[in-house]
Formats: structure tokens, sequence, C-alpha cells
């Protein structure tokens, strides 16, 4: 299934930024989700908190170590995290904190570039592939309060040098050697109908398991919802990677977790296909893996 159904965005598209910098007093509508999209709360931030001190760490040099018992230890912590979870933090990962702060950095230095410079990069629902500040092509739907800039990696065949920023100088730099190191190795996340603040370890990545784990694991591994808290101080710059299978690779219940007792809970379906609904309807936590296993089940 081909990706690129679409060429330009439905409706002007409008920066966060530019609109946070005009000194808003309140979010407009378009950006304010419906009362059942919503989070839910615990009544008491207390009832929470012996469980955000639980989130799981995981240090890969105890995964990489030559002790056996230690590696087989670590991987039953990351196959806890992925069962319980769908989340896990992880330290000692070899990624020099200098760079990651200067990554980071260098995409300040972007964001705050002039607005009809960082338009030079701007995307299209066709590959999204730049600087966005929407994702979904479905007229009138909700939006998430950020922009963002998004580039392929790899393969390189799918890179579209055009939208790798000339300025910073030393971005394309930056980006090239951050990525590469990364494939070497504020939040909140939802846990058991709860939202929990995640205060990140300094110089740990986050790491979230994705819909189409859930549904290869046949829903043992869990897929994580998660967000950001809006601040109104300060803004939030993170780096975000993702790891995809190709277009037209079929994603179904792997047969090793398949039994009588255990039937398959998804439908077999590409990648392109998943991705389909994402790109068309925009973002909606859980809404798209959780409807595929009730559609199938019915």
């Amino acid at each position: 299934m081909m990706m690129n159904f679409l060429q330009c965005w439905p409706e002007p598209v409008v920066r966060v930024q530019h609109l946070s910098e005009t000194g808003l007093t309140r979010i407009p509508q378009r950006y304010v989700k419906k009362p059942s999209d919503r989070p839910h709360f615990p009544d008491s931030v207390d009832a929470a908190s012996d469980e955000v001190n639980n989130i799981p760490v995981i240090d890969m040099q105890e995964l990489l170590s030559d002790d056996m018992s230690l590696r087989r230890k670590t991987a039953a912590l990351i196959k806890d995290a992925c069962r319980e979870w769908g989340f896990f933090q992880v330290v000692n990962h070899g990624v020099r904190q200098e760079l990651m702060e200067r990554t980071r950095g260098v995409w300040r230095e972007f964001f705050k570039l002039p607005l009809e410079e960082k338009q030079k990069y701007a995307n299209t629902p066709s590959t999204y592939e730049g600087y966005g500040s929407r994702v979904g092509v479905e007229k009138g739907i909700k939006l998430d309060w950020c922009d963002y800039f998004f580039l392929h990696y790899l393969p390189m065949g799918m890179r579209d040098q055009t939208k790798w920023p000339s300025f910073p100088l030393s971005c394309r730099e930056l980006v090239e050697e951050y990525s590469k190191e990364v494939v070497k190795v504020g939040l909140q996340v939802r846990h058991r109908h709860r939202w929990l603040t995640v205060t990140p370890i300094p110089n740990a990545f986050i790491v979230n398991l994705g819909d189409q784990l859930q549904v290869v694991s046949n829903g043992i591994y869990k897929s994580v919802e998660h967000r950001v808290i809006v601040n109104s101080v300060k803004e939030r710059v993170s780096l975000a990677l993702f790891y995809n299978p190709k277009g037209d690779i079929l994603m179904k219940p792997a047969e090793q977790l398949v039994t009588k007792d255990h039937p398959p809970l998804y439908p077999p379906m590409t990648f392109d296909q998943y991705r389909l609904h994402i790109r068309t309807r925009g973002p909606s936590g859980k809404s798209q893996v959780d409807s595929l296993l009730l559609k199938y089940q019915q």
C-alpha cells in the first residue's frame, strides 16, 4: 500500500511555537481534547508514588556482561518490564552525555530560527519528513500542542536530503552521529489506568514498546500509552527514535505464542495498513490497537 496518498495538508498549518510566542492566555479549542480523551488522575498523588519509584531501570552493561547469570537476570528484568509496563529506562547505554546534550542543543537552535527559515523544511502528509505541526489529514481533528521535525535515518534510500537542515551548521553532523550511536544500542506513562509522572534519570533513555510488539507478542507485551504535559513556563525538546518494520511486512501474532488456549488476538495487517490509520486520523491513544482487538473478537 502506498503511503503518499496526500501531497498537502487539508487545512492551513499553524505553528504551535508561533502561537505560544504570541502571548496566548488560553489554548485554542483546536488543541483541547474532549473529556473522554483526557486522562483520569488518581484521587491521591501518594497512591501512585510507590509505583512511580518502581518504574523499571535496565543497566545495559549488565546485559552485555561476561557473567551469564547476570545477563539472564537482566534479560528477565526486560521481559518483566515489557509484560507489566511496556516501558522502562536504560542506563549505561554507551551514548555520550556530551553528544546527547549537543544534539538537543542544536535542535533548540533550529526551533529558535525565524519562522521563514524553518518553513523551508515544511513537511507534507506524503512522508511527514521535515518541519511539521500536525499528524492526521482529517479536517477538524484535534491536534497535539507541539511542533516537530521528522527525519528518516535508515535505510539510506528513504532519506530526503533536502529535509536535513543546513542551519545550524552542525545540525546534520550531530544528527548523523547521534542517530548512529542510538542505533547501537517530564513524560507520563499510563499504567493500570493511572497516569504516572516519570522523572527521567539523567543521561538515560526511555524505551516505549509500540503497538506492533503488542500484536506480535499476542498481547503479552504492552504497548504503553504515554503523553507529555504542557508547560506554560518553558518549552520541551525531546529526541525520539522510532524503529519500524518495512511497510509491506505482515504483522501478526507469532506462531509460537498462539495455541488452542491462547488464540490470536489480532488479525494480520501490514505496517502500511496500520500506519494509514495514524496518518489519517492522527494520534488517538490506544484506540487503533484496541480497535483491532475488539473487531477480531467480535
